[in-house]
């Protein structure tokens, strides 16, 4: 599927064409994103909203095109409730410290889920050792599937916010977002949703789903490196205090008082990376060109193709086992550490991701030193997960 839009795909590993199955750490981009990129710095690089010359009118024309393509894409009502940011984690840590400087005080909970990558944990950390709060987690069952009928028994008049990934990085889990949230609502408690591991791989409607706040990074969407998008809801962004100090936040400043600028601009301090906004932008026009829904039918048929053939290698175990799955396989080989399985899959040009996946409390879980991840996009095959499946089986024997 559009491989020859990819032309690192053409690259040889150790004089073996790659395999590249690490998409869950960060895709690879197609040629109209890195072209997108030369022709803004080659054309129009100009810093943005503060000047009346041509560069300047034409860079701030492209990113704010780029903010109302991401505004429809995930089907926000309102364009200034696309806050741009430095990717997932950063907004992230952009709603924790916003919100939690305007809404958390001493004794409340804020509720995340066993499951959470460390960036949507730490922050959240950071949050009640600030301000006195308490962490609850909701746990998952032995499939990779959250308890959500527990929440309700997490939740109390104390709960002010609750954040969870709408997929595991690790174990693929899709989790049930909405239900989650409507719960959450019933309560009037707002809910941060993990996106960055969704929404290259199905469609977001944030306003179907009701979310408070939907992040995400673009590099793990085709689009660069060090670019992402914190949705939030009008009415949230209104009443939070801003992220950061600097250029752009502001209305007006004085020695006195500064007072703060309209959204989206109170959460965009400083000069923002107009390349790779619309670098993201071009990403997501190329995946529209796709369509979504393809992509999603055809790495869910990866993943059932991958999964049927590496359980056939004997001693092989999958972590994450839930029916409802993005195309992420994580797995052990008998005894054989991680990291020593991805050596040897590498030397065969195979890129796999080993380790914890930023989750160390799912391996706490299931008592393992970390996995080997394969994860799959839109331009990954049948015949290299073939390959993927005879380097497990030729690194197995080498190493037992």
């Amino acid at each position: 599927m559009n491989r020859e839009d990819f032309h690192i795909l053409e690259e040889k590993v150790y004089k073996k064409p790659l395999i590249y199955l690490d998409n869950a750490a960060t895709t690879q981009k197609p040629q109209v994103v890195i072209d997108a990129l030369s022709d803004y710095y080659s054309t129009i690089n100009s810093n943005i909203h503060r000047g009346v010359h041509c560069l300047s009118q034409k860079a701030t024309e492209e990113f704010e095109i780029a903010r109302k393509t991401i505004q429809h894409f995930i089907h926000a009502e309102h364009d200034y409730e696309i806050v741009f940011t430095r990717g997932a984690t950063e907004s992230i840590n952009l709603v924790a410290a916003s919100f939690g400087r305007t809404f958390i005080h001493e004794g409340d909970e804020i509720i995340i889920s066993e499951m959470e990558h460390h960036s949507n944990i730490v922050p959240w950390q950071f949050l009640c050792e600030d301000r006195g709060a308490q962490l609850k987690v909701i746990p998952f069952n032995e499939e990779g599937m959250l308890c959500v009928s527990q929440l309700e028994s997490l939740i109390s008049p104390k709960t002010k916010i609750i954040a969870v990934t709408h997929v595991s990085n690790t174990l693929g889990t899709i989790n049930p977002i909405k239900e989650i949230i409507q719960i959450a609502h019933q309560h009037d408690i707002p809910v941060m949703v993990d996106g960055a591991q969704s929404v290259a791989h199905c469609p977001i409607d944030v306003q179907d789903l009701d979310c408070d706040f939907f992040c995400f990074s673009g590099h793990k969407m085709y689009a660069p490196m060090g670019i992402g998008v914190m949705y939030g809801k009008e009415r949230w962004l209104n009443a939070m205090k801003p992220y950061q100090g600097g250029g752009e936040m502001i209305s007006n400043v004085t020695f006195e008082k500064t007072t703060y600028n309209d959204l989206p601009f109170k959460f965009e301090a400083g000069t923002p990376a107009v390349g790779d906004v619309i670098g993201l932008r071009k990403a997501i026009e190329y995946m529209q060109q796709i369509g979504i829904a393809n992509i999603a039918s055809y790495e869910n048929e990866l993943l059932q193709y991958g999964t049927e053939k590496l359980l056939q290698i004997d001693g092989l175990r999958i972590f994450g086992t839930a029916p409802h799955k993005a195309a992420v396989i994580s797995f052990l080989v008998g005894n054989i550490h991680p990291y020593d399985m991805g050596v040897l899959l590498d030397h065969q040009g195979i890129a796999v991701r080993t380790g914890h996946h930023c989750t160390q409390p799912i391996m706490t879980h299931f008592n393992i030193p970390g996995t080997v991840r394969a994860s799959f996009a839109l331009y990954n095959t049948f015949e290299e997960i073939d390959t993927l499946v005879a380097g497990v089986a030729r690194a197995k024997e080498m190493l037992q």
